[in-house]
């Protein structure tokens, strides 16, 4: 069963959640450089704060409560301790890690956590993605988590899933893997929904050996009553039929998957010439 990451601060979801099995509650403080990151893309960008740490966490009894932190600082190591050691009085039983580059901020990152938790490691730069056997070794790490929106961008993508049409993720999940690692990547929106249906991302979750993923906020509509658990419950059956797919249909859905990206993708490159030369000022 692939853990279902719910990124919110409103104890009245995260309740909902506990409900679930198989679900993991995630706190996002993430802001640094963040908006002007991801700037014209439909992104979320978390007004979370330290305080919804303890708020979240009084209501869980059985997920676990996963935050994700500013990047390490290594030019102000001490603002970045601070930030662990509050966020870890709240509760958090879980650390991730957004923005790397290099394995010396993973290893002085895992040495300020020191155990007191796992920490999951969101690969979402080029930087990171080309030392990745230089930091994927450091004591600490429990999970390695790919961060889609960030790495196509870093890597001069247009299509957010283009790196998994590259094999940037194949790569990861293998190397991941081998050291006995938890691994995962990207987000997911309704099993009939999305720009790259659910279902199909569903799919490639499984053929590589994913153990975590991140519901879009479409799962989560307010104005339609127990939508939440009617979605999740939906992905739920589309995992077990998928998983009953034989070794030929799992690559014939990777083949067919892998021409919507580059259709897709295609797409939003022609877009984009059509649009003409920006002209600065």
């Amino acid at each position: 069963m692939i853990d279902l990451l719910t990124i919110t601060n409103q104890p009245e979801l995260a309740a909902r959640c506990d409900q679930i099995a198989g679900m993991r509650v995630f706190v996002d403080l993430e802001c640094d450089g963040k908006a002007e990151r991801q700037k014209g893309h439909d992104t979320f960008i978390s007004t979370h704060h330290v305080e919804d740490v303890g708020r979240v966490k009084a209501v869980l009894k059985h997920s676990l409560l996963m935050v994700r932190v500013n990047p390490y600082r290594l030019h102000s190591p001490e603002t970045s301790k601070s930030e662990v050691n509050e966020v870890l009085a709240q509760g958090a039983d879980l650390l991730m890690l957004p923005m790397f580059a290099e394995a010396r901020q993973v290893k002085a990152f895992c040495e300020m956590v020191d155990g007191r938790v796992p920490v999951v490691l969101l690969l979402e730069t080029a930087d990171a993605l080309n030392s990745l056997h230089e930091w994927l070794d450091t004591p600490g790490i429990s999970e390695v988590f790919v961060g889609l929106n960030d790495l196509h961008l870093s890597l001069g993508c247009r299509f957010m899933f283009e790196p998994l049409l590259q094999g940037h993720v194949d790569r990861v999940a293998e190397a991941v893997k081998l050291r006995g690692l938890r691994f995962g990547f990207g987000g997911i929106a309704r099993m009939n929904e999305g720009v790259l249906p659910g279902r199909d991302v569903l799919g490639e979750h499984l053929r590589l050996g994913s153990q975590a993923v991140i519901l879009s906020r479409t799962f989560n509509r307010p104005d339609e009553k127990k939508s939440f658990e009617h979605a999740v419950m939906a992905l739920r059956l589309a995992e077990t039929e998928l998983g009953l797919r034989t070794t030929l249909e799992v690559a014939q859905d990777r083949v067919r998957v892998a021409g919507l990206i580059a259709n897709l993708a295609d797409g939003l490159k022609a877009d984009s010439l059509r649009e003409g030369p920006k002209v600065m000022a």
